[in-house]
């Protein structure tokens, strides 16, 4: 039995040595293997599993080799399988390669000690793209504070330590915490512009002053910039801003300045996006309709003069006004259709 002295419980040696050896074993970590289909993603994980040539290569090396790393996960609250931290690629590969179950280190983990675990192992992935970068500085930042005390509103970059939490999130990849808190902002983008960021169709910094428009707005400006086919420069982006906060925004004024020309480009013709598409198939892109049109004006032989990066206008009298060209191809394209519709009936 323990002796008891005062406040000290003195236990037998079976005892001290049984406890000690539970507890190293509780603290070694060990390889398990689980079936697959109890693995299950990471809670509104940030990053995206994509089938590209890197997935059909990690599939060949998998099949070929097996799962080399280990996943990393957790038990899932209710009891149903586990929460991949770390591994969600390997996952889905092996489901591609036909394994049946994966090598898996389980660890009981808090909800903010598992995201920034997720966060910091997949930022060491060679290609990451804007809104993956956005979203995993979110979710680490807002863990951080929720472990190191929230700030106040007046002060959104809260001390930990020496350092600020903005600057602690970035140092791991890089980056300055002023640099972190303007990918974040990207979080407030609209999807569709946010994916226009991902395939490189607005730029990086213009997208972050666009942030700050609210959605009704970045709404508008999406359907500017698509009747413009204009991509926004950063000065563009940060009138449109200054507009939207002094109340001065809206389609017009956002189709106004998108269609403004940009210094290394000449003048060009603008038909709304409304207009052409009841002329093309809904999956026609804005390249597609231009092409079409010039093989149009092309099969026309209209007096050739000189237009927007050699495009149309060197179709049409140096004269001419940019509504009447539209209202010109507006013709033609009309005449096209009544032709084919009359072909059609015969």
């Amino acid at each position: 039995m323990p002796i008891d002295n005062g406040n000290l419980a003195l236990k037998g040696l079976d005892d001290l040595f049984s406890t000690e050896e539970n507890r190293q074993e509780e603290q070694r970590e060990q390889v398990q293997q689980i079936p697959i289909d109890e693995l299950h993603p990471f809670t509104n994980h940030p990053f995206k599993v994509l089938d590209d040539e890197a997935m059909t290569r990690t599939v060949e090396s998998i099949a070929q080799y097996g799962v080399l790393a280990p996943l990393i996960a957790r038990p899932r609250p209710d009891g149903n399988g586990y929460e991949i931290i770390s591994g969600h690629r390997r996952q889905y590969a092996a489901k591609l390669a036909g394994l049946d179950t994966l090598p898996v280190i389980v660890r009981q983990m808090s909800d903010d000690a598992a995201v920034i675990l997720m966060v910091d192992s997949n930022l060491q992935r060679e290609h990451i793209l804007p809104s993956e970068r956005a979203l995993a500085y979110k979710m680490k930042l807002d863990a951080m504070r929720r472990t190191s005390g929230r700030p106040s509103k007046e002060n959104s970059r809260q001390l930990v330590g020496n350092f600020e939490t903005a600057d602690v999130v970035g140092k791991e990849s890089g980056e300055s915490g002023r640099q972190v808190q303007r990918f974040i902002r990207l979080t407030s983008l609209i999807p569709e512009l946010l994916d226009m960021v991902d395939e490189k169709k607005i730029s990086f910094n213009p997208a972050v002053e666009l942030s700050y428009l609210d959605e009704s707005q970045q709404r508008d400006f999406l359907e500017a910039m698509a009747d413009t086919q204009n991509a926004p420069s950063l000065s563009q982006a940060q009138r449109l801003k200054k507009l939207a906060q002094e109340g001065h925004f809206s389609y017009d004024v956002a189709f106004a300045v998108m269609g403004e020309p940009k210094k290394d480009e000449l003048d060009k013709v603008v038909i709304k996006n409304d207009t052409l598409r009841k002329y093309f198939p809904e999956s026609s892109t804005p390249r597609e309709m231009e092409e079409k049109i010039i093989g149009l004006l092309e099969e026309s032989k209209t007096e050739k003069v000189v237009f927007r990066s050699d495009s149309i206008k060197k179709y049409f009298p140096s004269n001419y006004s940019s509504e009447q060209i539209e209202n010109s191809i507006l013709k033609m394209l009309d005449q096209r259709m009544k032709k084919r519709k009359h072909e059609a009936e015969r």
